[in-house]
């Protein structure tokens, strides 16, 4: 296997997936500013930051020097907000060293981490057609200021004819590319800069080179790794059924994982057959397009970007870690039909598989000291004449019989498979996500992750998704919910009959496939992972990548770091 890392780390996933994605999403480069002088970087823009308070204040803006003064009262007269995400942008007085200063809200208070990261990424949005942008926020939380900005300048132009034409930072299209077709709110954004104040915007094109003042080189080379990770998992996410079912995307999650130096394997429709996998075959049955499953394992790292010694950080015995992630490429409900409404947003039911596959790849990536094995159930749920019905009675890996009184209920039957297959690794922590219910939409909203499990595992995961901006939120199994997944035919249920508490008895079926020993959190991202709403901070429409900085975070939390 070719080892692809170049200074400690390997090739970017977008240059892997460019060539097996019809299209894939902007990146940027991001660059360390250290304590450079914004003059002598040849950049378009100035990045800084104002705070509301009894008058405005600009912050992170010691690039400015004796400027400072002269910005702070030229944005006063344009009517520059402090409000969170609100963009400003001014011609740069003479001698700043750029043609534009843009001028981001941090609201009220002292700003923490995601306050840096929102308000980075929507100034991304807004400046989306700036070529090189010099954030000074890095002065503030170098590693909010890369990672919001980078997240926020990604966008998506999928197959549309004018992709190309979308000027700097637009997407990577291949119009009309398939698969079977080859081996397999913003403010004024003129770089002129007028005058104006905006906030949000829509999506635009994202800047194509960032410098971080305050960064170092270790900072912004994790930064660019964080990204490009949550990218790939939003570029699975955003490519049509029409070119990503289970081959393909196992075919592409074994060549970014061997990119990286990931161990992979991949089953399928044959091998899952012969092996009892019959949750996957049952739910791809209906499916011209057979299920797989793919198992990616990284044994563990040295902590700088290489493969070595994996004694935890504390001298103790290290972690093992299992992840599983629900890769339902597209979900009709099969016999159990879905309305016709809103069906086309199910591409992205494979939110859970796009997110461990980034995962663990940004583990390798980075050299992560703790082991870690994905396990990636994939398949396809459709109405045809070899689906499996309501009343069926299916065999789970390694025994459980299962009466199937919804085939719409399908991502917990593939993942119960996945499950029992990553506990024979004997792990001692599993985190299993999916686009699972939608009560978990209904309970808690669009943007805020369930996370359930066993107590003390899954209160860390929830308070660790909360330092990152992705907001998990933790919530409980009762057991008289779980009472509902009895059956007089066989050992389990696939749902109750009951509408109470869905999220719920989802984790319920799950838990009964997981190791007694093992810690384990299950994260419901039905809405999360998908934005039907309009972008915010640095989540834009569609797919949104969470919840990768949530499992890379309990990863690194595991490992000591």
């Amino acid at each position: 296997m070719t080892d692809s890392r170049t200074n400690g780390f390997a090739t970017p996933n977008s240059t892997v997936l460019g060539q097996l994605l019809p299209a894939t999403g902007t990146r940027i480069d991001v660059v360390a500013g250290g304590d450079a002088a914004v003059a002598d970087l040849g950049a378009d823009c100035l990045l800084v930051a104002l705070l509301d308070g009894d008058d405005l204040e600009l912050v992170a803006s010691s690039a400015l020097g004796d400027k400072a003064a002269e910005v702070l009262t030229l944005l006063e007269a344009v009517g520059a907000s402090a409000k969170l995400e609100t963009v400003t942008r001014i011609p740069a007085p003479e001698g700043t060293g750029v043609a534009t200063i843009a001028a981001v809200g941090l609201g009220d208070g002292d700003p923490d981490s995601e306050t840096i990261r929102r308000a980075s990424g929507a100034a991304a949005r807004a400046l989306g057609s700036v070529g090189h942008v010099v954030s000074a926020l890095g002065e503030l939380d170098a590693a909010a200021a890369a990672e919001g900005f980078g997240m926020g300048a990604y966008s998506y132009d999928g197959l549309r004819k004018n992709a190309a034409d979308a000027g700097a930072g637009s997407s990577e299209s291949k119009a009309g590319a398939n698969p079977n077709d080859a081996d397999s709110n913003g403010a004024d954004s003129n770089d002129g800069g007028s005058n104006g104040t905006d906030s949000n915007g829509d999506e635009a094109n994202g800047a194509r080179t960032l410098t971080v003042l305050g960064a170092t080189e270790e900072d912004a080379a994790r930064a660019a790794a964080v990204i490009d990770a949550v990218a790939t998992a939003r570029d699975f996410v955003n490519t049509a059924s029409s070119h990503l079912y289970p081959e393909v995307f196992a075919d592409a999650a074994a060549k970014l994982g061997e990119s990286a130096g990931v161990e992979v394997e991949v089953l399928d429709d044959e091998a899952l057959a012969a092996d009892g996998f019959g949750g996957l075959t049952a739910v791809g049955g209906g499916s011209a397009r057979g299920p797989r499953l793919v198992r990616m394992t990284w044994a563990g790292g040295s902590g700088d970007g290489k493969a070595g010694n994996t004694a935890a950080a504390d001298g103790g015995a290290t972690p093992k870690v299992a992840l599983v992630g629900k890769g339902v490429t597209f979900d009709t409900g099969g016999i159990s039909l879905k309305p016709g409404a809103n069906m086309e947003n199910m591409i992205s039911d494979m939110g859970g598989a796009a997110a461990v596959i980034a995962t663990v790849v940004l583990a390798a990536r980075l050299g992560l000291p703790v082991p870690v094995t994905a396990t990636i159930p994939m398949a396809e749920n459709m109405p045809g004449g070899r689906a499996y019905r309501p009343g069926d009675v299916i065999t789970q890996y390694g025994g459980t019989t299962v009466e199937i009184l919804n085939t719409d209920a399908e991502g917990r039957l593939i993942l119960a498979d996945a499950l029992v297959r990553a506990c024979e690794d004997e792990p001692t922590h599993l985190i299993d996500t999916a686009t699972l219910t939608g009560a978990q939409l209904i309970a808690l909203g669009g943007r805020t992750p369930g996370v359930l499990g066993t107590d003390e595992f899954r209160d860390r995961v929830s308070e660790l998704s909360r330092e990152v901006g992705e907001g998990g939120w933790s919530m409980p199994i009762p057991e008289e919910l779980a009472e509902g997944l009895k059956s007089p035919v066989a050992d389990l249920r696939n749902v109750s009959n009951s509408r109470e508490g869905g999220m719920s008895v989802a984790a319920a079926y799950l838990r009964e496939f997981v190791g007694d020993d093992v810690e384990w959190v299950h994260i419901d991202v039905a809405g999360p992972a998908f934005n039907t709403n309009a972008p915010w901070g640095y989540t834009p429409k569609r797919a949104t990548g969470v919840p990768v900085r949530t499992m890379f975070a309990a990863l690194e939390d595991l490992a000591g770091k």
